[in-house]
């Protein structure tokens, strides 16, 4: 088991961004990235901290204490300037319900309404917490700028991404996922960690 890395999340996307950075590493070579799905003994998370980076602890922190395993863990989210950094670490449950990313873009919205389209200063903000089992904690994060737009545009991607538009035009839901991975806050957190875990792994 010394040779796996646990990532926090039962998302299989991120799993595989982290798998395909470590895969490009030779030093690394050899090193499997596994979902908290494979080890039934680990619950959720509650994400009870006040930044993104007090998420992501809590959650590396947990799966490597049960486990004995590195861990790493990331929280994100949208912050608007004009709404003083919110929603913030509420992102994903700022209408109320977790995940139900239309509620939360029409509230958004709808509180930024009278705001001029070019005050809609915005960014996505990521923040990843590598946890050792020697209770040594290493982080790294990420950010991209860009703006909210009133129309919601492109089919891919998933929560604020329709209407979080960037310098070039497009909104990240008119990305592609190679498109996006290569310039997001997410992404750039990811790789910013690499070199640690290189480090520690070698």
């Amino acid at each position: 088991m010394a040779d796996t890395l646990v990532l926090a999340t039962r998302n299989a996307g991120k799993i595989a961004d982290l798998q395909g950075l470590v895969d490009a590493e030779p030093a690394l070579d050899g090193l499997r990235v596994r979902g908290v799905g494979e080890f039934s003994e680990l619950d959720d998370v509650a994400e009870t901290g006040v930044t993104f980076v007090e998420n992501a602890t809590l959650k590396a922190k947990y799966v490597t204490e049960r486990l004995g395993l590195p861990a790493v863990a990331d929280d994100s989210g949208l912050a608007v300037d004009v709404l003083g950094g919110c929603p913030g670490v509420f992102s994903a449950r700022w209408a109320g319900t977790h995940g139900d990313d239309q509620a939360n873009i029409d509230l958004l919205l709808a509180q930024t309404a009278d705001v001029p389209v070019d005050k809609l200063i915005a960014r996505f903000e990521c923040s990843v917490v590598l946890a050792m089992p020697d209770g040594a904690l290493h982080s790294a994060t990420g950010t991209v700028e860009g703006r909210l737009t009133r129309e919601q545009r492109g089919d891919n991607g998933f929560g604020y991404d329709p209407i979080f538009e960037l310098p070039d035009g497009r909104t990240f839901a008119q990305y592609t996922r190679e498109e996006k991975n290569a310039v997001s806050h997410r992404g750039q957190a990811f790789r910013a960690l690499v070199p640690t875990i290189v480090r520690l792994f070698t």
